[in-house]
């Protein structure tokens, strides 16, 4: 997975496709809602956008109630990398780095 990894502050990285076919735009970056909302190396949050079929790790998140056309804001990085796991991960795509590591926070 760490070669799906992209640092891009300057564009939109590709939507992630993953091994069973499941389908969603991971962004990060001072335009999205991401955390850090920042150009950094690794986030803690980002944002999903319009994936192929609902998922119910990441409906809490969602903006609206459309699970298919609707942008979900600041997804935890462990709920992403859930997400990706249960789906068999990344075969193709970009996804920003995660930042898995324990936060004060949590």
């Amino acid at each position: 997975m760490n070669g799906n990894w992209v640092v891009n502050p300057n564009g939109l990285r590709l939507p992630v496709v993953c091994a069973d076919g499941f389908k969603v735009s991971i962004q990060a970056s001072k335009a999205h809602y991401s955390w850090p909302r920042d150009n950094v190396r690794a986030y803690k949050a980002c944002e999903l956008g319009f994936p192929s079929e609902p998922d119910d790790l990441i409906k809490e998140y969602a903006e609206g109630e459309d699970y298919t056309d609707t942008v979900y804001g600041y997804v935890p990085a462990k709920v992403i990398q859930a997400l990706l796991d249960k789906h068999g991960g990344i075969v193709s795509g970009e996804c920003p780095q995660l930042d898995l590591t324990e936060s004060e926070e949590e």
